[in-house]
């Protein structure tokens, strides 16, 4: 690793140890050159994901996009904001596992409908009303009418 300071290109590593709950690993580092010590972080490449929409196109995937959705849904709800942050965190590792570099949004959407379902009924039926397209009240209740089923 090359040193900030002097730009040599060696330096040792003096401590290592976990960082962000584990997805990398904080090192601090000296310089073999002019002594001086610095931080370097160690993270996993990950392949980027391809999200691929109803209309066909193609965009790269995006987990603020997933965040502000669950926000919208739980709008004014008992849910938790780490909770949210947390189900984001699941659902992007969950496809990161798959073998898949493209994933249709419609995997996306069922993955972050389960999760609703579990954290909250009524923000998961507001997610459900605009991410299944209710047209009309029947749609609607039957929509509940299985999530009463489920219980």
């Amino acid at each position: 690793m090359k040193c900030p300071y002097c730009a040599h290109p060696e330096s040792k590593v003096v401590d290592s140890r976990p960082a962000d709950e584990g997805a990398s690993i904080r090192r601090r580092r000296e310089c073999l050159s002019c002594h001086r010590r610095f931080t370097t972080y160690e993270t996993m490449e990950s392949l980027p994901l391809m999200v691929v929409k109803r209309d066909g196109s193609c965009q790269s995937f995006d987990r603020n996009k997933i965040m502000s959705g669950l926000i919208r849904a739980c709008e004014k709800r008992p849910v938790a904001y780490h909770d949210l942050e947390a189900m984001v965190s699941e659902i992007e590792q969950c496809l990161q596992s798959r073998l898949e570099r493209e994933v249709p949004s419609t995997q996306i959407g069922e993955l972050v409908m389960d999760g609703l379902k579990k954290v909250d009924e009524v923000a998961y039926v507001r997610f459900a009303s605009v991410y299944r397209q209710f047209k009309d009240i029947n749609t609607f209740m039957d929509e509940l009418s299985k999530l009463l089923q489920d219980k």
